[in-house]
């Protein structure tokens, strides 16, 4: 249990705005493992932390007159997205925006820092990630999670993104094998392309259905999973093929919880968190992604230590480096 890896979803994202350098920092301040970003792709091919390459709704791109012309409708991955697009605008468009809480009723607090942050780079975020590693003292290096996100797109209009993935990773001292990584994605075509490229451990997300785990083993090393795919049978049978399984994402909110850990009849009123996570724990998981890294270090470190006999008031701990040393909502 004590290599139970706690990820902080784009950031400590239930406090500060997503995928900011803030919400990074706040999820480092508060002991988390890993800190996640989700890469797109900029006209200029530089890669930035957005959940989605649409950013309507995560910047105040659209209160700017002077791009109001650039908001079209195209079809990215299958679905017909309509909004503003991070490959239509270079690096520099980018920085004169500010970025937005991306669920605003839900977390009215977050708010309160709309038009105060930047949208930062994927080489902004790993040097964020080696200044803290210089005052960690003996503590284990602050890991990266990144997550490559409509990968099939990107290559498909001259923005390929694994070699500028790598590349960055390599920049920042996180390409080494060992080094305290793991690249995600959805699609499997982008993972078995990684794999051709690098010794890094990857992961294959997976929202709907296990499908096959011991074909998946062949080219990942772990497995991200919605919450519903968690199930203790579906944990040991990822384990039996020497997948590690990293469960997503766990949140404060009601509208996020199951009926009996919410807590007050508000959506956005908070519940109980750390139950639910101790839930999965107990599955024997290896890892999870929470919006609230604080609760998530605090249910791993009590069910690694039910006593209380080793636990410090400071939270990060020694990682498996590699996932293969270790037995839902919209990501």
């Amino acid at each position: 249990m004590s290599n139970v890896v706690v990820i902080a979803h784009r950031g400590a994202s239930g406090e500060r705005p997503e995928h900011t350098l803030e919400s990074y920092k706040l999820a480092i301040d508060q002991g988390a493992d890993y800190i996640e970003p989700d890469l797109v792709m900029t006209r200029d091919g530089v890669l930035i932390a957005r959940h989605e390459n649409e950013i309507g709704a995560t910047t105040d791109v659209a209160d700017r007159p002077e791009f109001a012309a650039r908001r079209r409708s195209q079809t990215v991955d299958g679905e017909i997205m309509t909004g503003w697009f991070t490959e239509d605008f270079t690096l520099a468009e980018i920085k004169g925006l500010r970025a937005r809480e991306r669920l605003p009723e839900l977390r009215p607090r977050n708010r309160d820092f709309d038009g105060r942050f930047l949208v930062p780079t994927f080489d902004e975020i790993l040097e964020l990630a080696t200044e803290a590693n210089k005052h960690r003292g003996g503590l284990p290096r602050i890991g990266v999670y990144p997550e490559t996100k409509h990968p099939a797109h990107f290559a498909g209009i001259g923005l390929p993104q694994e070699r500028a993935v790598l590349d960055a990773l390599e920049r920042f001292g996180y390409g080494r094998e060992g080094s305290p990584v793991f690249i995600q994605s959805f699609d499997r075509n982008n993972l078995m392309q990684l794999r051709g490229m690098t010794h890094l451990p990857l992961v294959q997300l997976l929202e709907h259905e296990l499908g096959d785990l011991r074909r998946i083993a062949d080219y990942a090393d772990a497995i991200g999973i919605a919450k519903v795919l968690a199930t203790p049978d579906g944990v040991a049978n990822a384990h039996a093929v020497n997948l590690a399984v990293h469960v997503w994402t766990f949140r404060a909110e009601n509208e996020f919880l199951p009926d009996d850990l919410k807590r007050g009849a508000s959506p956005a009123a908070h519940g109980d968190l750390r139950g639910e996570i101790e839930r999965y724990l107990a599955r024997g998981i290896d890892g999870f992604f929470t919006d609230f890294p604080a609760i998530g270090v605090l249910a791993r470190d009590a069910a690694a230590d039910p006593a209380g006999r080793n636990r410090s008031t400071r939270s990060p701990r020694e990682n498996p480096t590699s996932p293969r040393s270790s037995p839902s909502t919209s990501r």
